[in-house]
């Protein structure tokens, strides 16, 4: 019980709105059809629900330019999750890197036509599985993803692209070429997303190719000792209260 009191609560990070043009002079693609409202991150939350994890993405505007049957085509959401210790620095497939505090252990990525969970296998972090894919739905203008991530509090990076059907892992990279289907920037090797979620100003992602992460390493295992350490204390307490109300009626 007191474990479940600890997990349930929802952790939210709000993000600024108006900032899904990476450092702010991205240009879009002029098709397929897309706004910047379609990549903009509004919010993350992140919520334990059973023995896995619930991730709330919510975004300023839904939008199907690639007319998925999902109703979603915009972009590409990633999620990396850290759960404990060490865990991999690199943000695969984005271009950026952690900023402090180690790497993940589990990555999601997220499109409108289907989604993906990897975990870091060993402790040098070389090596990652795929685990079930995560349930995706839309909800207004949130995606809702559900995961085999083992519940608890954890730190997040959280990145947006541009979907494209047009690369390999349906991610379109940044690009000085002059094309309507390219997005557009103005220097070689610019990190792939075009909004992440950081702190109003935090321009870092995108000219040292470093991410802050958002939320607290604290896993299962040290709920559970937290709960377990509280269960303690409260049966504790009953059994001095317990003990006193005995004594005083002896007494009489």
């Amino acid at each position: 019980m007191l474990l479940t009191l600890l997990t349930a609560a929802a952790l939210t990070f709000p993000d600024p709105a108006g900032d899904a043009r990476g450092d702010g002079g991205y240009i879009l693609p002029a098709r397929p059809e897309l706004n910047e409202r379609m990549l903009d991150l509004r919010a993350f939350t992140a919520q334990p629900v059973g023995q896995g994890m619930r991730f709330t993405v919510a975004l300023e505007q839904i939008g199907n330019p690639w007319q998925a049957p999902s109703g979603y085509s915009a972009g590409v959401t990633d999620i990396y999750v850290k759960t404990a210790a060490g865990g991999q620095r690199a943000l695969s497939g984005t271009g950026l890197s952690a900023r402090s505090g180690g790497g993940w252990q589990y990555h999601l990525r997220v499109t409108g036509f289907g989604a993906t969970l990897e975990e870091v296998v060993d402790s040098s972090a070389d090596q990652v599985r795929r685990l079930s894919a995560p349930t995706v739905r839309l909800e207004g203008s949130s995606l809702i993803v559900d995961a085999a991530v083992p519940a608890g509090k954890y730190a997040y990076w959280v990145t947006n692209s541009i979907y494209t059907p047009l690369s390999a892992d349906g991610v379109l990279r940044p690009s000085t070429a002059q094309s309507p289907l390219a997005l557009r920037v103005g220097r070689e090797g610019a990190p792939t997303p075009v909004d992440v979620l950081a702190a109003p100003g935090d321009l870092l992602a995108f000219t040292a190719g470093t991410l802050a992460p958002v939320g607290q390493t604290r896993g299962t295992h040290t709920l559970t000792l937290a709960g377990l350490g509280l269960l303690g204390l409260a049966l504790t307490v009953g059994a001095t209260l317990f003990a006193r109300r005995q004594g005083s009626l002896g007494g009489r």
